[in-house]
């Protein structure tokens, strides 16, 4: 007997009851089919003269920045770090947009943003010297600690901007990611609870093409990572990640919308990682120099240079004063991690719950006996 054949078939009708039809119409959440641009096309006209301006010297001294911790780690000043070379304008347009009182989330690669928004170059290379988990107060500068596991970040400035609207207090979180950490459950964890809750956070996903070595056509089948926003129910956005002029106007509208209660936003900036994942990963084994070459081509300060110089904004001389200003501040981050730092082990029990416990209490205790009987070795040998 078919289903047509049961009693009552008459009334049966295959289509599901009206809960099935979407909460949300999904053709305005759906990115433009190609990357946003705005260097070199006529909306460039339209962009503030100082903002260019802006965004050029941060990017130079972004460049500088990065070239001067690499050479730090094969000094063995760092013990690992991770290049945002060819990156620079998302993480200098993501560090600009923001207000004082926002929150920045950054990832493991995203020292550059940090140091944009504020905070001291070697301050932000402290965790990845292996001195501390981080070298800052979240809290003062509004930027998290930078995170090594990848999208944990990524709830954690859900909770906060979900928080802040509770609180009634104007607050945006943004929130930084590479393509490899799309492919963890945090990061659609985070993006579905966002979306629920209309939280005034914007999630940035640098796509700069591996997730260290895998290529991202073996991670999604996507048309692009921007699409993953419409299934959770919030726009996605695509933009050129080397147009640092672009990708601060998506990144604005963005957290412009989030302040006026509208929920969040997925930003995809296809960019490309011009160096090796770190100073431990070997790029040749994965990529093709042919490759890395063209991307040379669509090297974000080139760019940004050619529209400056273009207009008659900038000339030679300017061009000198910004590199000579990126000198100096690797000059003084050198200066700074050549000095060896100065480390208390007691340290080790500071920070850890805001009341000892009994365990901890007499694990301190034994530390400072060994310390004080080495101390007390160290002195007799002297005294011979």
């Amino acid at each position: 007997m078919t289903v047509q054949e049961l009693p009552g078939a008459a009334a049966y009708r295959p289509t599901p009851p009206p809960a099935w039809k979407p909460l949300t119409d999904p053709a305005p959440l759906l990115p433009d089919p190609e990357p946003y641009r705005v260097l070199g096309t006529d909306a460039a006209a339209d962009v503030d003269p100082e903002l260019l301006l802006r965004l050029y010297g941060e990017l130079v001294r972004g460049r500088r920045y990065n070239t001067q911790a690499t050479a730090l780690t094969k000094q063995g000043r760092l013990a690992v770090y991770p290049s945002s070379t060819g990156q620079e304008a998302c993480e200098i347009a993501a560090a600009l947009v923001l207000e004082e009182r926002d929150w920045l989330f950054p990832s493991y690669r995203d020292t550059l943003a940090a140091v944009a928004r504020g905070l001291d170059p070697v301050e932000a290379l402290t965790l990845l010297r292996g001195d501390r988990h981080t070298g800052y107060d979240p809290r003062e500068h509004r930027i998290a600690p930078l995170c090594t596991p990848l999208a944990t970040q990524l709830p954690h400035a859900v909770g906060l901007a979900h928080a802040a609207r509770l609180k009634g207090d104007d607050v945006v979180a943004l929130a930084m990611v590479g393509d490899g950490g799309t492919s963890e459950g945090d990061f659609h964890e985070a993006l579905n609870f966002a979306a629920v809750w209309r939280a005034p956070v914007v999630f940035l996903v640098q796509n700069n093409g591996f997730a260290i070595s895998v290529p991202l056509a073996k991670q999604t089948a996507a048309p692009s990572l921007a699409h993953k926003a419409v299934g959770y129910g919030m726009p996605g956005r695509l933009v050129d990640g080397n147009d640092a002029a672009a990708v601060h106007q998506v990144l604005g509208e963005a957290v412009a919308r989030a302040r006026r209660g509208e929920g969040p936003t997925l930003v995809e900036a296809v960019t490309y990682r011009m160096e090796a994942h770190t100073n431990a990963d070997d790029a040749t084994r994965y990529r093709v120099d042919s490759e890395v070459e063209a991307w040379r081509a669509h090297d974000p300060i080139r760019l940004l240079e050619r529209e400056l110089t273009g207009r008659g904004l900038l000339d030679e001389d300017g061009i000198g004063t910004v590199r000579e200003a990126a000198e100096r501040m690797a000059a003084g981050l050198r200066d700074q991690m050549n000095a060896d730092p100065v480390l208390d082990p007691m340290d080790l029990f500071s920070h850890v719950y805001e009341e000892q416990t009994e365990q901890l209490r007499e694990q301190a205790a034994r530390l400072r006996v060994e310390l004080d009987a080495e101390h007390g070795e160290s002195g007799a040998e002297e005294g011979r």
